[in-house]
């Protein structure tokens, strides 16, 4: 099984990054293949709805890092994508993700159909439920699975090591990361 995961954190090493590591920490120790993908902090193109997707059945025209994250996502079985809270929703660079794979999804053939969707996030106070729809949006709308757990999928923290001081949120992560391996096994 192949776990492929995207922080969308300009801060490589922050909150978001290290909630993302628990869960992948957790795919290795039962011998999964993992892989985070830093999309945190890249220049973005977002979709411009060209429709270039649409006549070349399932390519789109910018040909950079997305493109690359799409074709990660077609071979994963799990896709984590992780964002911050910014101003209660997502960074650009998961937004510009969300866009133009959700488009290149429904023009390839539906390869993201029954995968395994995982959302998190870090947030300072409030706005991190915003944050979480829009990801797990676009699980829902590409006909993927969600595993939930015993609270949100958020930690409360803003400077780089609140997360761990965070017992709520990181025995929340912990569950998503049980609840995850025990679907994988029903596979």
């Amino acid at each position: 099984m192949k776990i492929f995961a995207v922080n969308g954190s300009p801060r490589h090493k922050g909150n978001t990054y290290q909630m993302i590591n628990t869960l992948l920490d957790a795919f290795v120790d039962k011998g999964f293949e993992t892989e985070l993908f830093q999309a945190g902090g890249r220049m973005v193109q977002g979709c411009t709805h060209c429709d270039y997707c649409i006549e070349s059945k399932g390519t789109c025209k910018f040909e950079d890092w997305i493109t690359e994250v799409y074709e990660k996502m077609t071979k994963a079985d799990v896709i984590i994508l992780g964002s911050p809270t910014y101003f209660s929703n997502i960074t650009p660079e998961i937004k510009g993700i969300i866009d133009r794979c959700g488009f290149l999804n429904r023009r390839d053939g539906w390869k993201l159909s029954r995968k395994i969707g995982v959302a998190v996030t870090s947030v300072r106070r409030a706005g991190g439920m915003p944050t979480l729809g829009a990801m797990q949006n676009f699980f829902l709308i590409n006909d993927m699975i969600i595993p939930g757990s015993t609270y949100w999928n958020m930690t409360l923290s803003l400077s780089e090591g609140d997360y761990q001081n965070d017992k709520e949120g990181l025995k929340t992560i912990k569950r998503l990361a049980e609840n995850v391996i025990w679907l994988l096994d029903k596979k």
